[in-house]
């Protein structure tokens, strides 16, 4: 990848960018990839020479990098164990996974804390990828190769989120805000057979990916979800008012939802909001520049 600077910001910065100490280890997979679409990590290998990041899209990882950083050196007692990276085998793949902080609790069974440095928004919305990405460490501490609790049961998930753009005033004013800059986000624990499934899901869908692409170059398409989409919306709006009433998933409820309201007869307008794929317009999966599947979607559109 290459690495831009056109913000001309200190060299400091773009030696950092340059240094990318990630690292799945000898393993064929990590499990952040493993979560994510097949489709994204074939097309990163593909054009890994072709694709540019510009030192100012890299901020957030730099701050994400010094936090761990800090934490990692602090002392720890005994039964903590920090910035431990674990394996495991399924189906002729290793998956490997870095663990932030793992604590062997009173009980023998064990918490797995996760240090986040993201939005307050983040908090307040969630997001499904933390809970996917917490699951499959569980399991690779029940199941990994060797570790300091290799075996032990985990009890506790937990997201450790530092929120970047927390403001004071906001917290003080409204109580589903997160009321501190720092925030710990219990995660739902699956079953273990739910893990073990999930597992190996995601390896049968990036197996079946890689063989189609040694193959016959094919890879497959990304998902609505992958896509982070939108759907297509009808929004049902008084005529000169920005607000919509209510939106609709199709025009026919947002034109029933008009006739049936004898005030708004006459004085209501129904607006066409276009669906989004917000991943890839925003290009957050890095490869959207090369995606025929995102140009087609574009140029349908």
């Amino acid at each position: 990848m290459k690495i831009t600077n056109n913000y001309n910001l200190p060299d400091a910065f773009l030696n950092f960018a340059r240094d990318d100490k990630y690292s799945k280890g000898k393993a064929d997979i990590s499990i952040t990839t493993l979560i994510d679409a097949p489709r994204v990590r074939l097309m990163k290998d593909l054009h890994a020479d072709k694709m540019e990041k510009d030192v100012v899209d890299m901020i957030w990882p730099l701050f994400g990098t010094a936090v761990h950083h800090i934490l990692e050196s602090a002392d720890d007692p005994n039964n903590v164990q920090v910035e431990e990276r674990l394996y495991a085998d399924v189906a002729n793949w290793t998956i490997s996974g870095a663990l932030d902080h793992q604590e062997v609790l009173e009980d023998g069974t064990v918490q797995i804390t996760d240090y986040k440095v993201t939005s307050a928004w983040s908090v307040i919305l969630g997001k499904v990828e933390w809970e996917r990405q917490q699951n499959c460490y569980a399991w690779l501490v029940e199941n990994s190769k060797e570790g300091a609790n290799r075996g032990k049961t985990v009890s506790k998930l937990r997201i450790c989120a530092i929120l970047r753009d927390w403001q004071r005033r906001k917290a003080e004013f409204d109580p589903e805000y997160p009321q501190s800059p720092v925030v710990i986000v219990d995660l739902p624990l699956w079953s273990k057979d739910e893990r073990e499934d999930y597992i190996q899901e995601r390896i049968d869908a990036h197996q079946e990916a890689q063989m189609f692409s040694d193959l016959y170059d094919q890879f497959p398409v990304c998902s609505p979800e992958d896509q982070w989409a939108k759907p297509d919306t009808w929004a049902v709006k008084k005529k000169g008012q920005k607000r919509a009433m209510k939106v609709h998933q199709s025009e026919d409820e947002a034109v029933r939802h008009a006739n049936a309201n004898t005030a708004l007869k006459g004085n209501c307008e129904i607006e066409y909001r276009k669906g989004e794929k917000t991943r890839c317009e925003g290009n957050y999966c890095g490869v959207a520049e090369f995606c025929d599947q995102f140009k087609g979607w574009k140029n349908a559109n």
